[in-house]
């Protein structure tokens, strides 16, 4: 009796440094990261297959903040299949609640591609399937300050053994290149509104350098705060 075996491999694009697509196995995303307007209709997210000869089984979802998948996105199509060599766009509309409108809100769209199965293998099969996993802002048309002044409005102080991070703005700030003094640290998002505190254990004062990834992808300008 032949047996299948699923494995699922997630390439998660919340803390992506590189400004290029996100690809896995052959499959990738058009971008890293989805911004989508409070007043757009629909938004478009481009897959494209880069395998010379495979094609792939496309399921996309949508998940909440903490990973639970959602039906505040409608996607289409739910389920198709990528020949080699193309491209393919999905359509995402939000279809949820009403939400804040003084701020971002953020969510996760997963992409999986399933390879095909080869019928004429014998015995246990592992079939392995892939899946591109991307940050979604959903972002109020209301708000006055731009998104590229965000970053040059967080601000640091110090709490004993803490360094206490404030995001005044209104949008998510993802934090990567981020180092106090001197220390490396791994990248962190700072929501809007809201404070992250980071374990400092030296008692003395320093600073804190880090860069941000705007909506394409990119990496800012570095900043520097003394605290």
């Amino acid at each position: 009796m032949k047996r299948l075996f699923s494995l699922l491999v997630i390439t998660a694009s919340l803390l992506l440094l590189d400004t290029g697509s996100s690809f896995a196995s052959g499959v990738g995303l058009g971008v890293t990261r989805l911004v989508y307007p409070s007043d757009a209709r629909q938004v478009s997210l481009s897959v494209r297959n880069t395998h010379e000869n495979l094609a792939f089984l496309i399921q996309p979802w949508a998940e909440d903040s903490h990973g639970k998948k959602t039906s505040d996105f409608i996607i289409t199509p739910p389920l198709s299949v990528l020949k080699p060599k193309s491209e393919k766009i999905l359509r995402v509309i939000y279809a949820g609640p009403v939400l804040p409108t003084d701020k971002e809100s953020a969510f996760w769209l997963t992409v999986k591609a399933v390879p095909p199965l080869n019928d004429d293998k014998k015995g246990n099969v592992l079939q392995l399937a892939s899946a591109n996993r991307i940050k979604v802002f959903y972002r109020p048309q209301t708000l006055t300050v731009k998104v590229q002044d965000a970053p040059a409005m967080l601000s640091v102080k110090k709490n004993d053994r803490e360094i206490e991070l404030t995001n005044p703005s209104p949008y998510f700030l993802t934090l990567v290149n981020l180092s106090v003094n001197g220390r490396h640290l791994n990248p962190l998002m700072v929501p809007p509104k809201d404070s992250i505190k980071i374990k400092n254990d030296s008692a003395r004062s320093g600073e804190i350098t880090f860069q941000t990834i705007n909506d394409y992808g990119a990496q800012t300008k570095a900043i520097t705060l003394h605290f």
